[in-house]
């Protein structure tokens, strides 16, 4: 348990036997920690918690950062915008960052009779301080140890503000006055925190989500709140950041470097069989992977997210290579073998190509495993949703490698393949003439 003055991190662990689901559990937590007055809470898996923190400075993972002058008005204004955020359909740990009010004493200077003493600002708040706060002057030797010998205001002159303010000042020129005279001394309240980013002042309201995509929730906030931040006084705006801000750029950059993977893909395969025909046919394996990424993702109730995207690329890689196995072995049977492209030799490959797809298909997935049952342990947030669509997609393209890819092949590849075999054999006797 991490400890702050006014906050606490509790790590809870999950006992495995116990018979329920995680998001039941951490339903239960927030309904009766609710309940608890004087308390906001934020329920987040660990490592997810830290990445919210590292992204943008909120420990949730959506924080909306509004900015301005006013501390007041800034709490005045979150306020508003959570309870324009609290119906969206999967918000969670819901709260507004904590500024309240604490008793201060206000030692205000008077610039005017500071100039006409001949006192300095920098002088009388190091004078100040020394007294309210205290100032090491020297150290004392007590045997082996060493202590500071501090000099400040005993605990009675620093409570009572009649002693405050007859605290003498010493004048540069000689003479001493009141602190009064050169200050306005009182009893006060002010915020407990000023947080700062980029120079403003800034307040957040942070909050999670719960059985929603990510990006889904955030349009929905985004659109509640249009029109309270189009009415926002001058000099305050709104800055969205959290998990989602990383994840719209990894998309956008997952994309492009995903195009960039399919062409190069495809200008290898094209290499590979001298055929645009037959390499579209091996990257036919990817929506047949698809299929069981995303049924996958449906079962076990997640959404799409940058890990599940990264799933998606390796997998194309390893759906990409049974179809490879599978149309080099038809044309090495006809052009090696002496057999012709007719269905007995379509099944003849699929027979003898069975146990090396299985084997590679077997080995990724049971691998996995693991991973994939692993849901909702701590540490999991990343790898999970990446095991989740390998697997799923593996089963899919495997199983339909064995029907798809012969159809395919028998209707659409058999003229361009015969014409590739018939090249191979020309340029063949042309290098041995």
């Amino acid at each position: 348990m991490n400890r702050l003055p006014n906050a606490s991190e509790i790590i809870v662990s999950f006992d495995p036997t116990a018979g329920r689901e995680r998001e039941d559990v951490l339903e239960e937590i927030r309904d009766k920690l609710a309940g608890i007055p004087g308390i906001v809470l934020s329920v987040e898996q660990p490592l997810a918690h830290l990445i919210s923190h590292m992204l943008s400075g909120v420990k949730a993972q959506i924080g909306i950062k509004l900015y301005g002058d006013d501390l007041g008005q800034l709490r005045r204004l979150a306020e508003q915008m959570r309870e324009a955020i609290e119906g969206v359909d999967g918000v969670t740990d819901l709260l507004v960052e904590q500024q309240v009010e604490i008793p201060q004493l206000q030692i205000r200077l008077r610039r005017d009779r500071l100039v006409h003493y001949g006192l300095t600002v920098n002088a009388v708040n190091e004078f100040i301080e020394t007294a309210m706060n205290g100032q090491v002057v020297s150290n004392v030797l007590d045997g082996q140890r060493t202590f500071d010998l501090l000099v400040r205001l005993d605990e009675l002159h620093r409570v009572d503000l009649d002693q405050l303010r007859q605290l003498a000042i010493h004048l540069p020129g000689g003479g001493r006055v009141p602190l009064e005279t050169v200050a306005e001394i009182e009893r006060g309240s002010g915020p407990n925190t000023i947080n700062r980013e980029n120079v403003r002042r800034r307040i957040v309201v942070q909050c999670n989500t719960s059985g929603r995509d990510l990006e889904g929730v955030v349009a929905d906030i985004q659109t509640r709140l249009k029109d309270f931040e189009a009415d926002l006084p001058t000099g305050y705006f709104l800055e969205y950041g959290g998990q989602f801000e990383s994840q719209r750029q990894a998309t956008r950059m997952i994309g492009l470097l995903s195009l960039v993977s399919l062409a190069g893909m495809f200008l290898a395969l094209a290499t590979l069989f001298q055929s645009t025909n037959l390499a579209l046919q091996v990257l036919a394996a990817l929506p047949m992977a698809a299929i069981g990424s995303v049924a996958a993702l449906v079962l076990t109730n997640q959404s799409l997210t940058v890990a599940s995207m990264v799933g998606f690329i390796s997998l194309c890689g390893i759906a990409s290579r049974n179809g490879i196995l599978l149309i080099a072995h038809y044309l090495h049977l006809v052009q090696h073998e002496g057999e012709g492209f007719t269905r007995e030799m379509v099944e003849r490959a699929g027979r003898e190509r069975v146990a090396p797809m299985m084997m590679t298909a077997l080995t990724a997935g049971i691998a996995l495993i693991p991973l994939v049952l692993a849901a909702g342990e701590p540490g999991k947030e990343i790898l999970y949703p990446v095991a989740t669509v390998i697997l799923g997609g593996l089963i899919s393209s495997t199983l339909l490698d064995f029907f798809v890819h012969p159809a395919l092949f028998w209707c659409f590849g058999r003229g361009q393949a015969e014409r590739l075999i018939q090249q191979r054999g020309a340029d063949q006797l042309e290098v041995e003439g």
